[in-house]
């Protein structure tokens, strides 16, 4: 409707005008109209179209609005397939064991994109995924984090199944980074500070010195009260990330996720940023999928997934003594 009814506008006033001056000049004949009317009708005529015009435009601009309000309006009525049971209690105080038992997911009916994964990770311990695009990756934190329910087998945080507690509580434990971070329209350090609202400045100076990054927030004039926005060209890329992780972990959070949380962090920047992640990583089990070797290789437990499964394990120097698929994966990487 947006492209046709300008189109059809338009014609017909260039249909009318023609037809006024065809008409003039044809029928009625210059003897009986002075070119003058001629031309003053044909004026007129397109001063008549003018508000014709700017009424189309209004309409199209209702039309696209209500176009949009609709997709809107129908992603907010799209039906929850994640909900709480009944029964679901709340999660407290945990520690941070994981444990995956036969676990089957696909994210189509009958098409495992996991099939029988069972590991026990024990709090604390730093582990990192790799593996091919479309091996799993991604697949097996979206699962502990509960975005999608599981086909078959269970996830257990410190002995409780994932399944039986409540979203918010599971979710209130995680401290989740994934690789796209949206930047929002107000100061540096309100971003850090959205979504833990209650936290004070000195726990938002606290965390962004644990990762390095309070130098260049105190490049800027106005320091942590530097208005900036994802559309803005304040902030790389790669500082809108290290402003999303601090935004992460300010939650003091005991099971950390990083989906690909360096991929667009320079190697200078990611100097510092690896100081600041391992003193934060301690105490918290954390799960990391990133591709560069240096986040994954100070690792204590490395999973290489492949074939919908969990193919090699081990910690770096084990998996490149086996020279195996993730042995080729380094040395490709190297390449």
């Amino acid at each position: 409707m947006n492209a046709i009814f300008p189109f059809i506008i338009d014609n017909l006033m260039n249909i009318i005008t023609a037809a006024i001056y065809g008409v003039s000049l044809l029928i009625i004949g210059p003897s009986n109209l002075s070119l003058g009317v001629i031309l003053a009708m044909g004026s007129y005529a397109l001063r008549f179209w003018n508000p014709i015009l700017s009424i189309a435009n209004i309409f199209n601009t209702f039309v696209t609005s209500i176009s949009y309000l609709e997709r809107i309006f129908e992603t907010m009525d799209e039906p929850l397939s994640i909900q709480d049971k009944e029964g679901a209690y709340e999660l407290k105080n945990i520690e941070g064991k994981v444990s995956f038992k036969n676990v089957s997911f696909g994210y189509e009916p009958h098409k495992y994109v996991i099939e029988n994964i069972n590991f026990d990770i024990e709090p604390g311990m730093r582990v990192a995924i790799v593996g091919a695009t479309g091996a799993g990756k991604t697949t097996i934190v979206n699962l502990l984090s509960r975005f999608y329910d599981l086909d078959s087998g269970s996830i257990e945080i410190d002995g409780h199944n994932i399944q039986d507690v409540t979203l918010k509580s599971l979710r209130k434990q995680m401290g989740i980074m994934m690789q796209d971070n949206y930047i929002f329209n107000t100061s540096i350090k309100e971003n850090i500070r959205y979504g833990s609202f209650d936290v004070n400045d000195e726990k938002i100076y606290e965390v962004t010195k644990s990762l390095s990054i309070d130098s260049f927030i105190n490049s800027y004039e106005e320091g942590y009260d530097t208005i900036v926005s994802n559309q803005s060209g304040r902030l790389s890329e790669g500082q809108k990330q290290l402003v999303a992780m601090a935004r992460t972990l300010i939650r003091d959070p005991k099971i950390l996720i990083l989906d690909e949380a360096t991929s667009s962090i320079d190697t200078q920047t990611e100097i510092l940023v690896q100081n600041g992640l391992k003193h934060i990583m301690k105490g918290r089990t954390s799960f990391i999928i990133a591709h560069r070797l240096s986040t994954i290789k100070d690792a204590d437990l490395i999973f290489y997934m492949d074939n919908k499964s969990i193919e090699e394990k081990g910690t770096h120097e084990s998996l490149m003594a086996l020279k195996g698929k993730y042995y080729n994966l380094v040395n490709a990487n190297i390449e």
